[in-house]
């Protein structure tokens, strides 16, 4: 072909766009049933469907990937590294729909081919790369810095098997893998050509060069290799396209032939099979030395693929490092990935010949930690012992770290013995090991909290110490949510309701939303919000008649209570009050109460049984409850199982009352309180995590407000906090617990819940259940008199909606751009830059 005819070639596919009118995607459909699924419309099952239509979607998608890559390259443009052992992504081609702006394209072209979209999305399997708010607000993140046009990346680790399929069978929980690949991932795109060898064991050779400095080496390692899989990031109607990569090990010698040969069948694919471990399965069971060590092995893997990768994209354009921090921004996404810190010393000192102190220079400039809990107890420490078998050289810089910051911190201020010990990245008892948050701080010039309540305990408590020393590097990012996902998405008929009034602006501008706050008194339009909440509660309805084989009244208060089961989120104080009207009733059954639904979903750990007992006891009394003819549907309890990112959006549109009754204190943020605010849902909470600025902004008169603070809740421990005291002078209180007691709610195993029990009567109540059982229950009558109003609860839902202008994940990310990364917008090339 012809030079001339070859760029003719080129321009003609680089220079144009696929078409996005339905009769350009009807044809890309069927074109990729031939082609690409090798079937024809008569053979084609459902997953051929959803195939040829996400494919279809993904090579419009692919045409802003290149173009959008191909400008950050041009630009030079610093970037954002996001590094996360959690992605809880959902399902891709809904929100690529959704930001892409073919939703209603392409609902016209299934049509004419004879299917309908929503049953084809429905056949995607959410990818749960993640187990909770941590994922899930990583997924948020990519998807605003995708929409504010920012040059990032996601990294981290694809998983065989995701978080675990929850079962319910007699009430427990029960764990089944999650096979999400089972079918494909038509998004993921294989880069073989980035693939990096990752090390572990091994041992450290050191020796001092001609110019007296000292080298190490790093010898006899075993090697797994780490090979990129990239998932697609689009921005909303922007022509931005991120990218979010995934690691997958693979074994570096798959297969011994000469061992094959002789029999060995087993011995021939063994290091194939250990290697490949690495990637298997979300947070494997670590309360064993095996788990213990797979899991640092996953950290490691994806930190040490990140890092490689992060420096071969910077080298492209650069020959030196003097410009690292000005071109790369690395954020760690908690603990997790916080070993990154010591590769990226290992790899400029070692490998590349830097100087320790221009290496740490360089380091601390580049990193960013942003810390997501209050809870001393969950602060990743690994063993010492560990660290030094599976790492060797990195335990040997972490070493050096700490000698160097101790000698810092006597030397220029004095520091005692004391204070060296609780600074100190090295903690000597009970088990000496590495504290990877204090590892994270001291190699970070930034250290956020994810809410303000959050931020000034990490500064006054959890991190004081480092605080005192370095108060400039603290500062607060209150976590946010994706509009896109959870209105636009979740909640199309409300979305066009709002539009219809005051425009889509609020899709890239939350606080657009104020325009709604005038027609809170609008009788009409209340009476148009109310009818759309209706329409979302029978949809939930439906799906609760269908899993649960539940009738759910309409007219009643959908109460839902979703999140990752923990004592200290307090499920169990939700059950309590349940109890407490199930036991009124029961008292006078011909008593007028406003009708509750009462709806929970999540998953409790495997290895957490009092998160999975708790889990029973709903159940338990769901089934005691709603068999009871004296209740009669008055009250109505649900858990719905498998709790994912699809199942939340149905229920965050479908609820009339958000549970966030965690202990004061204990939540750094919360992200589905926002979800259920946007939705119209009104709170019930205490004053924990972002329910504090929830309610500066929709007003304490839109929100239920008990229970202690955070500060009360230390006073009240330091008093001498006694249980039993409540128990033994509040004769509902003591009602219910005894039922619990003694079996009332499972009577074929009557000391099944005892554990519960005694953990509130003899272990001392850790999260204050039944200090504030009294003022939630007092606060849930409230919530009752405000539902009997219905033009006060329409007008405060709208108002909820209207003033959460605030928790977009988009101000959030703006934030960190502006005050930690210096990370500027780069807007992909036109068409006629290309080539």
């Amino acid at each position: 072909m012809a030079s001339k005819d070859k760029e003719r070639l080129w321009q003609m596919v680089e220079g144009h766009y696929l078409g996005s009118d339905a009769a350009s995607l009807q044809e890309s459909v069927a074109r990729h049933m031939e082609y690409s699924q090798a079937k024809t419309r008569y053979t084609a099952r459902a997953t051929d469907w959803y195939n040829s239509l996400a494919k279809a979607v993904r090579d419009r998608v692919m045409e802003r990937w290149n173009d959008t890559q191909q400008a950050y390259y041009r630009h030079d443009a610093k970037r954002v590294y996001y590094l996360s052992m959690e992605y809880l992504l959902g399902r891709t081609i809904h929100n690529a729909l959704i930001n892409l702006g073919l939703y209603d394209a392409c609902k016209q072209a299934l049509a004419g081919l004879g299917h309908d979209l929503d049953d084809l999305i429905d056949v995607e399997p959410d990818a749960g790369l993640g187990n909770g708010g941590l994922g899930r607000l990583a997924a948020c993140f990519l998807d605003s810095m995708a929409t504010l046009q920012l040059p990032a990346t996601g990294y981290g680790i694809r998983y065989d098997y995701g978080i675990f399929e929850q079962a319910i069978s007699d009430g427990f929980q029960h764990e089944k893998p999650d096979d999400w690949l089972r079918d494909g991932y038509p998004w993921e795109i294989l880069r073989p050509e980035y693939a990096y060898e990752v090390q572990f064991r091994g041992w450290v050779e050191q020796w001092t060069d001609e110019r007296g400095e000292l080298q190490s080496a790093w010898r006899d390692t075993e090697k797994v290799i780490a090979v990129p899989y990239d998932v697609p990031v689009p921005g909303y109607r922007n022509e931005t396209v991120n990218t979010l990569r995934l690691w997958s090990a693979r074994a570096a010698h798959s297969f011994d032939l000469r061992e094959f040969n002789m029999g060995e069948y087993i011995a021939a694919v063994e290091d194939k099979v250990l290697s490949e471990n690495i990637t298997k399965v979300l947070y494997p069971k670590d309360d064993i030395p095996p788990g213990r060590e797979l899991r640092l092995k996953q950290e490691y893997f994806f930190v040490s693929a990140t890092v490689q990768d992060i420096l071969r994209r910077y080298k492209v354009t650069h020959d030196s490092f003097s410009q690292f921090p000005d071109k790369v921004a690395i954020q760690l996404n908690d603990t997790h990935p916080a070993i990154a810190i010591a590769e990226l010393m290992r790899v400029f000192v070692d490998l590349e010949g830097l100087s320790w102190d221009e290496a740490w220079d360089l380091c601390q400039r580049s990193f960013g930690y942003t810390n997501h809990t209050v809870m001393p107890e969950a602060l990743e420490k690994w063993p010492v012992a560990l660290m030094h078998n599976l790492l060797p050289r990195h335990m040997q810089i972490i070493y050096e770290i700490n000698r160097r910051f101790l000698d810092v911190l006597e030397r220029e201020h004095g520091a005692d013995e004391r204070l060296l010990r609780r600074m100190s990245i090295i903690e000597e008892h009970p088990v000496k090991s590495v504290r990877m948050s204090h590892l994270a701080i001291v190699g970070s010039h930034s250290v956020n909290g994810v809410a303000a309540l959050h931020t000034e305990i990490i500064k006054k408590k959890i991190f004081s110490d480092f605080h005192a020393l370095w108060p400039e590097r603290f500062n607060s990012k209150t976590n946010g949510i994706t509009q896109r996902r959870w209105l636009k998405l979740c909640n199309p008929e409300l979305s066009e309701l709002i539009g219809a009034e005051i425009g889509d602006e609020w899709a890239t501008d939350l606080s657009a939303l104020k325009g709604l706050e005038p027609l809170a008194k609008d009788a009409a339009f209340r009476k148009k919000w109310a009818a759309v909440k209706r329409e979302k509660k029978a949809q939930l309805a439906r799906y609760a008649a269908g899993s649960n084989k539940v009738e759910l009244d309409l007219d009643s208060i959908f109460d839902c209570q979703i999140k990752r089961i923990h004592e200290y989120k307090r499920q169990l104080l939700n059950v309590l009050h349940i109890a407490t009207l199930y036991n009124r009733l029961k008292a006078d059954p011909r008593q007028q109460i406003v009708s509750r639904s009462f709806l929970f979903g999540g998953k409790a750990a495997p290895g957490y049984y009092m998160a999975k007992l708790i889990i029973k006891l709903i159940n338990s009394v769901a089934e005691v409850v709603n068999a009871d003819p004296d209740v009669a549907g008055r009250i109505q309890v649900a858990f719905l199982s498998n709790y994912s990112v699809s199942l939340a959006q149905k229920m965050f549109p479908g609820s009339d009352l958000s549970e966030q009754i965690s202990t004061a204190g204990y939540e750094a943020s919360g992200t589905g309180n926002m979800k259920f605010a946007l939705n119209g849902a009104l709170t019930i909470g205490t004053l924990d995590g972002a329910n504090i600025e929830i309610r500066e902004e929709v007003g304490e008169e839109n929100i239920f407000i008990f229970g202690l603070r955070a500060d009360e809740v230390t006073a009240e421990r330091e008093r001498g906090y006694a249980p039993r005291h409540y128990y033994e002078t509040d004769p509902a209180l003591r009602q219910v617990i005894d039922q619990i007691a003694s079996g009332h709610f499972c009577p074929a195993q009557p000391d099944l819940f005892r554990p519960i029990v005694d953990s509130l009567l003899i272990g001392g109540d850790h999260y204050m259940l039944l200090r504030d059982y009294a003022s939630y229950v007092e606060c849930q009558e409230r919530v009752a008199e405000t539902f009997r109003k219905p033009a006060s609860w329409q007008r405060m839902s709208i108002l909820n909606t209207a003033r959460v202008g605030k928790f977009s994940s988009d101000r959030t990310i703006s934030e960190y751009a502006d005050e930690i990364w210096a990370a500027e917008p780069v807007a992909p090339l036109e068409k006629k830059d290309r080539g």
